[in-house]
């Protein structure tokens, strides 16, 4: 006889809901549609297990890399369940796969430290470092794995126990996952659910949540910080991105074609910190449009099976309707397509890659997040002007600038109302550095010592010195 799932108490049946691949539009596989009511069971299990598991960093530190090892042991499977419901080619699920193990061991290496303060009183004041408890994340459907190990790999190595709530177009490869982890983890360290809504509401709102961490739009974001503000659970929030390319006037189009179109177009434009836009100067306008949309189209689009395709299909229905309305508003209002513009024929939720000019710049393809394979490519005649528009939006997760002169294009990054920069090149992180936005893109940090403090307390210990 199965055992119930994770909160359900038994003889009560949990109804179930199917999972589409969105290349073929076939259901892969069907996962518990758990009730609110059961995360009750779930969170009062997670801070039993607290107990235990925020009492030896030592052997947290070992379980989390013994956890590592079994990703990677069971990569082939999780990369193949995860393109089957999210769409991306099986080498993109490979490589998120290989940073989910990543981030497990690179967090089993830090520690919180001990930190002595001297003001020149006669006291020892120390600050050490506490748990919160068991903390929750609510996870995207584009990179269901990498985000979720963003979440649970500090907060696990923090001393933290997690539930975990996957998106319901994407829970299968993250069932999978939470299954591996067992083999390493306590049990109810760390627990999978699955859910449509109100289950993530009800898990942000839960009394017995300390922390949550969120991925995703900025009004379920809003909605999220609400529901932690009812019992003052800290928020961690990453909301998403509209962020700009900048091409100086010395840039070599040629040179940085191939990037710049990988920078926008990777995992078919779903990516928080994906270029969204690109300002070339007025000069080098048709250039760059033209050997974008060259690439366009002759990349190989296709199922993510498929070893010969490049870019998979959007991942599910209503994010393709999405892609089809703000490319179409664009259209209508007299943008035109130098490559697609349209959604592919047959099966599957195929949108021709789309490279997009004469865009006016009020389209909501320019000022809001498409998050899928479309990019507006728009002139500027002075650098204050595109620096200006770049910034003229109210996101304001990442941006790049692009040119010959590596100082001049570091100096005008410096101007960009982001979190982070780059020079020459998009989207790429160390897992030892801060990521964060401003504006809308959200609240908190996550990577690096700063999301790994994220996940902790202080503790300060004050007493009076030996005389």
């Amino acid at each position: 006889m199965p055992a119930p799932e994770p909160g359900r108490a038994p003889g009560r049946r949990t109804a179930r809901f199917g999972v589409v691949d969105p290349a073929t539009g076939e259901t892969v596989d069907e996962v518990p549609d758990q009730h609110p009511d059961e995360l009750d069971a779930v969170v009062g299990r997670a801070h039993r297990a607290w107990r235990g598991w925020r009492a030896d960093p030592a052997a947290r530190a070992t379980a989390l890399r013994v956890a590592a090892d079994a990703v990677e042991t069971a990569g082939g499977s999780l990369a193949r369940l995860l393109t089957r419901e999210q769409g991306k080619p099986l080498a993109e699920s490979y490589a998120e796969i290989d940073r989910t193990a990543a981030r497990l061991r690179y967090f089993a290496d830090l520690a919180p430290r001990t930190r002595r303060i001297t003001d020149g009183r006669p006291v020892h004041s120390e600050i050490r470092w506490r748990s919160l408890g068991p903390v929750a994340a609510i996870v995207p459907w584009n990179f269901p794995l990498q985000l979720a190990a963003a979440k649970f790999a500090p907060a696990l190595a923090a001393g933290n126990t997690m539930v975990l709530k996957p998106s319901p177009f994407t829970p299968l490869a993250t069932r999978l996952l939470g299954s591996v982890l067992a083999t390493a983890l306590p049990e109810d360290v760390l627990t999978v659910v699955t859910g449509r809504e109100p289950l993530g509401a009800r898990l942000a709102s839960h009394p017995g949540i300390r922390h949550v961490t969120f991925t995703g739009s900025v009004p379920t974001g809003r909605a999220v910080a609400g529901a932690a503000a009812a019992s003052l659970a800290r928020v961690t929030l990453e909301l998403g991105g509209n962020d700009a390319a900048v091409l100086l006037d010395d840039v070599e189009v040629d040179r940085i074609a191939d990037r710049l179109f990988w920078a926008a177009f990777r995992n078919c434009g779903q990516v928080c910190m994906a270029v969204k836009r690109v300002y070339a100067p007025a000069r080098l306008h048709a250039e760059v449009v033209e050997a974008l949309a060259r690439r366009a189209k002759t990349v190989a689009v296709g199922p993510g099976l498929d070893p010969e395709t490049r870019l998979g299909p959007v991942s599910n229905a209503p994010q393709l309707a999405r892609v089809e309305q703000v490319t179409k508003r664009a259209l209508a209002d007299g943008a035109r397509a130098a490559a697609g513009g349209h959604r592919l024929d047959g099966p599957g939720c195929f949108f021709a890659p789309t490279i997009l000019t004469d865009v006016p710049p009020d389209s909501p393809v320019v000022t809001e997040e498409q998050f899928g394979p479309v990019l507006p490519v728009l002139p500027y005649r002075s650098l204050d002007e595109a620096v200006d528009a770049a910034n003229g939006t109210g996101f304001g997760l990442g941006g790049s600038v692009w040119g010959a002169d590596p100082d001049r294009a570091e100096a005008v990054a410096g101007r960009l109302e982001c979190g982070t920069a780059w020079i020459n090149h998009h989207a790429e992180l160390s897992l030892a550095q801060p990521f964060a936005g401003v504006k809308n893109s959200g609240v908190g940090i996550a990577g690096g010592p700063w999301g790994f403090y994220g996940n902790l307390r202080p503790f300060v210990v004050h007493r009076p010195q030996e005389e």
